[in-house]
């Protein structure tokens, strides 16, 4: 069974977590468990786990405190050597929790070119990916390598170097149907190089994590 593992505050996006799970599921035996409002999921008969983005920094535990259950659940995934796929704000936790550093900086909006790393979750994943974090990566959590970056941000995606855990910053659930919501929403490039959607392939990403954790 897969997990999507919805860490968005209830004041947050919603069609986020929405798209993720559906391009997660997409007719595949799972379910969505909101760590927020649902507490700690039980992992007993979870054959893969995908993280979700949020509103949320990592270092907000004072005022979420379910923060603290989000980090105690990565480094659970970790040592169970669960197949885990961390996007955006789970990239972010991940590391964070094994760990590294994270750091608030500049809001990044817009498709980014990036430099992807020789690993398998990036098959067919274009090199144009869409961002929208202000949240980095600074340092990786231990025994987190980094499989991708671009010239604003040095570790763009990880891997375990045992475990079958991966993080990315980027959105793979992003595409053109969301557009206007996001731009709505947080803002967004007019420059046709940012609207043109026609060769990201970012949701490939969730294709090749599933593959990676024989859930087909």
């Amino acid at each position: 069974m897969l997990l999507v593992c919805d860490l968005m505050p209830a004041d947050g996006p919603a069609y986020f977590t929405d798209a993720l799970a559906d391009l997660a599921l997409d007719g595949r035996e799972g379910t969505v468990h909101s760590l927020p409002d649902d507490g700690l999921p039980t992992l007993s008969n979870v054959d893969a786990v995908v993280l979700t983005g949020s509103t949320a920094g990592v270092y907000e535990a004072d005022d979420r405190p379910w923060l603290d259950d989000a980090r105690l659940l990565a480094r659970d995934l970790v040592a169970r050597e669960l197949p885990t796929l961390g996007v955006c704000f789970g990239h972010q936790l991940v590391n964070d929790a094994l760990g590294g550093t994270v750091e608030a900086g500049d809001q990044r909006r817009g498709i980014a070119d990036v430099d992807l790393g020789d690993d398998p979750l990036f098959e067919d994943v274009s090199g144009r990916i869409p961002m929208v974090h202000g949240d980095y990566v600074v340092a990786p959590g231990d025994r987190m390598e980094t499989v991708a970056s671009a010239d604003y941000y040095d570790h763009l995606a990880t891997r375990h170097e045992d475990a079958p855990v991966w993080t990315v910053q980027y959105h793979p659930e992003f595409t053109v149907a969301l557009l206007d919501r996001i731009a709505d929403d947080f803002g967004w490039p007019d420059a046709d190089a940012d609207r043109d959607f026609d060769d990201v392939t970012a949701a490939q990403t969730v294709e090749n994590f599933v593959a990676a954790a024989d859930l087909d």
